[in-house]
């Protein structure tokens, strides 16, 4: 019998560890199947970028992890049962279970509307691709002059509201945020948005909190009412909620509790990676959810997991930022730079040189998925059947 290591979730991270694995253990060793509701791997980076009617490239998990021994299986997963160690899944031929000797968690994060009124409703996220897709096609049907409100000044706040300001130059495009505009960035960061957003016409509105999602407007906590034929709602993710139905320990956020190996500390079975994981990083402060926090965490997961199966050396390496990289429409960009703990120094790159070193960086995150172990030679290792077998006894340790 094969160890069959099921990892649930084709994003960045999952897809990392899977891929990972594959090029760390023997194909006669184990079997490992990647589950994922979509047949393709979703650029999630790029979201803002298809909403505003840009076409990206398709790239087919079945054409990806051809060759690598990851059976990619499309599928819904419904249901996990750690104690049982299954996957309860639906697909086009209906219902059906998986076992699993090691599972890897990675099915991330949707949009959060925080209980918002109307929000559900009336609002647009870009969170995924059947959503970015969805506010696309809006978009499109919008007339000249029509108003398009973004809430939420995080990263995809900003990204999301440069992105169609560029796009349609014909929209009133408008932010909305609880703080000041750009609120977590260096000054010199803070006056580079404020330049780029004010040449795309966006205007902002800075100590803001909407409190009400309707059909044409946004309602603020300080009773105005924003015009909004379009609203955009960017104020942050909430974790996939079958982890909070399991056995295994979360957080009141729903993220499952890991070690410093990215194994769950309840269930040793059991490894989480990306925005489902609460992941302690420099300065015992939790990492954001990110691509710059999921993929060093895939590795540190893959590499994990590949070292207990094989009696190797377990992973020991610290998650650190370097920087914050923020598109603003297709010519402009922002990178600033950080402490290991992710705070704003005074450095930072803007402009064209910076759109491109943001373009470069999604490129490689893309082709990280292709090549997890990127691209250096590795060998594959036995899986030492006894340390497979007991690895469930064993507990969590760092």
């Amino acid at each position: 019998m094969r160890h069959r290591i099921i990892v649930l979730g084709a994003g960045y991270t999952g897809a990392v560890v899977a891929g990972r694995l594959a090029r760390r253990l023997r194909r006669e060793d184990v079997a490992i199947t990647l589950v994922n509701a979509e047949p393709d791997f979703v650029e999630r980076v790029r979201m803002h970028q298809l909403a505003a009617g840009q076409d990206l490239k398709r790239r087919p998990l079945s054409e990806m992890f051809a060759g690598t021994g990851v059976e990619p299986r499309v599928a819904q997963v419904t249901g996990v049962d750690v104690d049982r160690k299954t996957v309860a899944v639906a697909d086009a031929d209906g219902a059906g279970e998986l076992a699993y000797d090691t599972l890897v968690y990675a099915l991330g994060s949707g949009w959060d509307a925080q209980g918002v009124p109307g929000t559900a409703e009336h609002a647009y996220e870009i969170a995924g691709r059947p959503g970015a897709l969805r506010l696309r096609e809006r978009l499109a049907r919008l007339g000249a002059g029509q108003s398009v409100v973004v809430v939420g000044g995080g990263l995809t706040g900003l990204e999301a509201a440069t992105e169609i300001a560029e796009a349609r130059p014909d929209l009133d495009v408008a932010l909305a945020v609880r703080g000041e505009l750009g609120d977590r960035l260096s000054p010199r960061g803070r006056e580079h948005l404020r330049k780029v957003f004010g040449g795309l016409g966006i205007t902002v509105h800075e100590h803001t909190a909407v409190t009400g999602v309707e059909a044409e407007r946004v309602v603020t906590a300080g009773g105005e009412a924003v015009p909004a034929a379009v609203t955009v709602w960017t104020t942050g993710f909430a974790v996939h909620p079958i982890a909070q139905a399991t056995a295994l320990e979360v957080t009141g956020t729903g993220q499952i509790v890991v070690d410093g190996t990215m194994r769950s500390v309840s269930h040793p079975d059991v490894y989480a990676v990306g925005d489902a994981a609460m992941v302690m990083g420099p300065g015992d402060r939790p990492l954001r959810m990110s691509c710059a926090s999921g993929t060093p965490v895939a590795w540190q997961a893959a590499d994990a997991i590949a070292a207990r199966l094989t009696g190797g050396k377990l992973p020991n390496t610290l998650i650190r930022y370097f920087n914050q990289c923020i598109s603003l429409g297709r010519k402009e960009g922002l990178i600033q730079y950080v402490t290991a703990d992710d705070r704003a120094v005074r450095a930072v790159l803007t402009g064209r040189l910076a759109a491109v070193y943001k373009e470069v960086i999604c490129k490689g995150a893309a082709w990280g998925v292709a090549n997890p172990t990127l691209g250096l030679p590795v060998r594959r290792r036995r899986v030492t059947r006894g340390r497979a077998a007991a690895g469930s006894a064993v507990k969590a340790t760092v």
